[in-house]
């Protein structure tokens, strides 16, 4: 307990000893890690979410119940039909078999990570809570590796976590980013990325995965 030790849990989740707190943390590793997901509807409406996962659910919250039904609010607050509390977003986490695409995209250097992140997801089109909300988590996972190949997945995350919501979205932006830690630059073609315009009833969401 005397060393900042890290171990694995199991294949999913990342455990370190915080000598100056004296208690474990853990950081999930596996296929889906934080996937948020924010509802903006342009008047208040009853809103159903479900998941079609190709894999498992290991965490969600709130509580899944085979679907969310929630009341969404155009400034994106969420009041839960099953406990009647307020939230800021639907969260969850996932295992599964997916295959990334590392053919293109972007290798930045650790301490460059806050500037690229900045730069990318505002382009995206996220706002600016929302691209602080993303960075706060991957931000300590990303900082201290001497380069990051970083891709941003669409088809092969959307095929296999597909989304049912109900009503339809006028608009949704699913940003889900694979990275994967260098210890050497490399060369690789630059991702093509587009902007999101967003108008209506508008669904974002963000999370990623971290390959080994």
């Amino acid at each position: 307990m005397s060393y900042n030790i890290a171990y694995l849990v199991d294949s999913f989740y990342l455990g370190s000893y915080n000598p100056s707190k004296q208690y474990f943390e853990y950081r999930f590793l596996g296929d889906y890690a934080k996937p948020v997901i924010y509802l903006y509807p342009t008047v208040q409406t009853d809103v159903s979410v479900k998941i079609e996962l190709q894999g498992r659910l290991t965490c969600t919250y709130p509580e899944y119940n085979n679907g969310w039904n929630v009341t969404a609010n155009p400034d994106g607050t969420l009041i839960n039909k099953t406990d009647g509390r307020e939230y800021s977003y639907l969260y969850w986490e996932g295992k599964g078999n997916a295959i990334w695409d590392l053919s293109k995209g972007f290798v930045v250097k650790g301490e460059d990570t806050i500037e690229f992140l900045q730069e990318k997801l505002e382009y995206l089109g996220l706002t600016t809570r929302e691209l602080n909300e993303f960075i706060v988590y991957w931000l300590p996972l990303m900082k201290e590796n001497k380069y990051n190949l970083i891709t941003f997945q669409t088809t092969a995350y959307e095929n296999n976590a597909k989304l049912h919501i109900t009503p339809e979205p006028d608009n949704i932006l699913r940003i889900f980013m694979a990275y994967k830690a260098l210890d050497n630059y490399i060369e690789i073609p630059e991702q093509q990325l587009s902007t999101f315009n967003r108008s209506g009833f508008s669904v974002i969401e963000w999370g990623g995965t971290e390959i080994k």
